[in-house]
């Protein structure tokens, strides 16, 4: 199965080398080389592309920026000199970061991070018509599939999120009002500034917390009215 693939580098050498590399990965179709966003924007909204190796310091509109315009993001591989970057483009649920200059078997590794990715999430959403029950995150260089009806209690912690569930605790580099726009809700709710629960695991409200299994959660002020509303119909 093979995957499409846009490179988006203002250095024609850069592009070159990447392009070199592609031809290497039988699981990648390359479908194009831009020298700045726009050319990718155009390439992207006339067909699927799964998968972008992207510059960031470039004029006129950076990789981060771009990626901010996306409404659907396909998987993402940051190629750039500059290291200062990496945690915002983990923030932004990017699968890899290459530091330029990076040979060949660096570029295999994150290539192969983002097809193990891209396989996971095509068998999630392989039947259109059903709505997600799991969802993957990227922690510890590894990508760990959740099913959401294992989830507990989320927890943010300024740019980390901790995911809780019966087996495990995961701590990702998300913000939680991106969680929270990204999760159905049918089935999750935030109901304080560092916490989104699942709705069908309160047991019980007690003054300002909830209780999940065995822990009390604190409900936010300006969060109350809603999970009255939602929760327990008040």
């Amino acid at each position: 199965m093979k995957y499409t693939c846009l490179i988006v580098d203002d250095e024609q050498l850069a592009r070159n080398l990447l392009e070199t590399y592609v031809t290497k990965m039988p699981m990648l179709e390359l479908r194009g080389k831009c020298k700045n966003p726009m050319e990718a924007m155009a390439i992207m909204q006339s067909e699927q592309i799964d998968l972008l190796f992207l510059d960031i310091q470039m004029p006129e509109l950076t990789g981060v920026e771009f990626i901010k315009t996306m409404q659907q993001k396909p998987a993402i591989i940051f190629t750039t000199a500059y290291s200062e970057y990496a945690l915002e483009g983990y923030q932004l649920d990017v699968i890899d970061y290459l530091l330029k200059p990076f040979a060949l078997e660096r570029f295999i590794k994150a290539v192969n991070k983002a097809v193990d990715y891209l396989d996971l999430k095509r068998n999630i959403t392989k039947v259109p018509e059903q709505k997600p029950d799991s969802i993957l995150l990227h922690a510890d260089h590894k990508i760990y599939k959740v099913d959401l009806d294992d989830i507990l209690y989320i927890e943010g912690l300024k740019e980390y999120v901790s995911y809780y569930t019966k087996e495990r605790r995961i701590i990702v580099l998300q913000s939680l009002k991106s969680i929270e726009d990204s999760l159905p809700r049918d089935k999750f709710i935030r109901i304080h500034r560092s916490y989104i629960v699942p709705v069908r695991k309160i047991k019980s409200l007690d003054g300002n917390q909830v209780q999940i299994g065995d822990k009390l959660i604190p409900i936010g002020r300006s969060y109350k009215d809603d999970v009255m509303k939602r929760v327990f119909k008040a």
